[in-house]
This record gives C-alpha cells, sequence and structure tokens, in this order.
C-alpha cells in the first residue's frame, strides 16, 4: 500500500507553509506582497512596452504556424491574442473561467515551489508582471509576461491539458514530503516547457519555452542535432535538462490525453521512494528503454552550444 492511504489528502484550499526540511531555492518575499505572493494589481504597461509585446509576438507567430500545436494556435484564437499590447490579466481570467475555469495572477518573479504548487492547484496561473527590454529581446532567464501568458496561457483553454496542470500542482505537495522537486521540475520542464506532440505524422510543440522562444522553436522540430523521444514518465523525472540553452533532448506524447493519464495513474508514493537524490541520466542520454523517434547528432553540443557560437543544427 502506498503512502497516500495512509496520509490525509491536503486541503488544497489553505496555502501550505513552506517546509524547512523540504529542499528549495531560498527566495526572500518583496515587503509589498503577501503569503499568496499575487502582486495587488498588474502592472501598468506603457506604449514602449507594449510595443516590445507586440513586435514579439509578431515574430512568434511567423515561425508558430505548421510548428506548433493546434490546441496552442486555437488557444491564441479564443483568448484574442491578437488584439494587440500585452494582454489585461482580468480578460483573460473571466475568458478561461468560460473555458476551462483557470485564472491568471500577476506576481513580481519567480515565487516558491509551495506557493506555486498551490497556485497550479486552484487552476490559478501565476504570470510574471513585468516584460523584458530590448537589451534582452531575444534571451531573458528570468520568465517574463511573454514567456508567462503567450508561452503558457494559450495551452490553458484545452481542457485535458488544463486538467494537467492542476494535477501537476496537487502532485508537488507530495514531492516536497519526499525532497524530490528536482524530478517533479524535470517532469514540468519535458513537458510544460519543452515537450512534444504528435498530430498525425507531424510532431508539434507545445512546450512554453519553445512556443516563446524563435530559435528552439525550429530548432526542436527540424535539426538533427536533438534526441527526440517518446515520454516515459519515470525516464524523464530522472532525466537532467538545460536551463540555459536549447535542449539536447526531447520528450514526445501522443496526445494530451496520454500525458495526464502517464502522470495521474501513476503511483508516485513508490517512484519518489526508489528515486535517488539526484539525476539518474545525462541530459543527452538514450537508453535501452527508449522509444527513439530521432537519435540525435548532438553535433550543435559537441561544438560547445550557446557560449562556443555553434550553428543550431
Amino acid at each position: 500500500m502506498s503512502d497516500a492511504a495512509t496520509l490525509a489528502e491536503p486541503d488544497f484550499t489553505i496555502l501550505p507553509e513552506g517546509d524547512p526540511g523540504v529542499f528549495t531555492a531560498p527566495l526572500k518575499r518583496p515587503h509589498h506582497i503577501g503569503e499568496n505572493w499575487i502582486e495587488p494589481h498588474q502592472h501598468v504597461y506603457g506604449a514602449d512596452e507594449d510595443a516590445i509585446w507586440d513586435d514579439l509576438y509578431a515574430r512568434q507567430m511567423d515561425i508558430l504556424p505548421g510548428r506548433a500545436a493546434s490546441a496552442f494556435l486555437a488557444g491564441t484564437q479564443k483568448l484574442g491574442f491578437g488584439r494587440g499590447g500585452v494582454p489585461e490579466f482580468a480578460r483573460l481570467s473571466t475568458e478561461l473561467k468560460s473555458l476551462t475555469g483557470w485564472s491568471v495572477v500577476p506576481v513580481p518573479m519567480l515565487i516558491p515551489d509551495h506557493v506555486f504548487f498551490w497556485h497550479l492547484a486552484n487552476r490559478r496561473f501565476p504570470a510574471g508582471n513585468f516584460i523584458r527590454t530590448r537589451e534582452t529581446f531575444d534571451y531573458i532567464q528570468e520568465p517574463d509576461v511573454f514567456h508567462d501568458v503567450f508561452g503558457h496561457v494559450p495551452m490553458l483553454a484545452d481542457p485535458t491539458y488544463a486538467d494537467y496542470m492542476q494535477e501537476y500542482g496537487r502532485a508537488g505537495w507530495k514531492a516536497m514530503r519526499y525532497n524530490r522537486l528536482k524530478a517533479l521540475g524535470a517532469l514540468y520542464w519535458y513537458t510544460v516547457e519543452f515537450g512534444l506532440i504528435l498530430e498525425g505524422e507531424n510532431l508539434r510543440a507545445y512546450g512554453a519555452g519553445i512556443l516563446s522562444g524563435p530559435a528552439e522553436a525550429v530548432f526542436c522540430l527540424e535539426a538533427k542535432s536533438p534526441n527526440r523521444i517518446m515520454l516515459n514518465v519515470d525516464r524523464v523525472m530522472r532525466t537532467d535538462y538545460v536551463i540555459d540553452d536549447l535542449q539536447p533532448t526531447y520528450f514526445v506524447i501522443e496526445s494530451f490525453k496520454d500525458l495526464y493519464h502517464q502522470t495521474v495513474e501513476r503511483d508516485f508514493d513508490r517512484l519518489y521512494r526508489s528515486l535517488a537524490p539526484g539525476f539518474t541520466y545525462a541530459n543527452t542520454a538514450v537508453i535501452d528503454i527508449d522509444d527513439v523517434l530521432n537519435r540525435g547528432t548532438l553535433e550543435y553540443f559537441l561544438r560547445g552550444g550557446r557560449g562556443s557560437g555553434a550553428q543550431a543544427v
């Protein structure tokens, strides 16, 4: 019998307190926000900031047709992303609630894991309350409103994916009990941020880290360097990942229903008890259990990646 049968189900309506025995990144909460880390108001964007959004949006929408998942493109239409300027969170929330029951809330920065999970468990998506500058137009390390809203929010208009995101938030509290946040983070990285999906015979991107950046949207689907492997949850949660460069490996799902069932129906108590504290597999690895769609050449990474000026091929 798993621990889930003996431990009480968490009350997801109540914000849990951070446990000092859980290993998480130390983040200092700004004085002007409460323990839920939600900003009192969405930032009021000026004309220059709206122009940055519009230019980013136009660049991505030139690239994504034929590369982005159909659910993502449908979500941008349903939520009116082509209206110009940074979307108003109140409007987005009203429209999302009518579709899947989700809302979007502004946060000042990356937020603590337990708060992030709590918001997801209650169908709230925390989005950065700032936008990058012209100087950081091509790459920003901390996710801004463009990454969070353009990259993530259209997918929340898909009912099955929206349910997956809520269940991910619920799963976060269990991962904290076992101190296995890095493993659960790998699952988020390889699905929510950098996931690919099969649509008929074609691969499409649904991960926000791909959809919000021009280089990765092409590289993940068309380059010879990266591995493309069918998703196996146990394998993914043992796999390291890259946070500041293109991915050496992408994992592919058959459908959002497949993604939901692979995760929600998994006995994570048993999995967490078997996981080592660190990762087992390198981000470049192909192992014997993999269902490989493309075994990459790894040329881009062997030449040194972004820091070396290697071509993304």
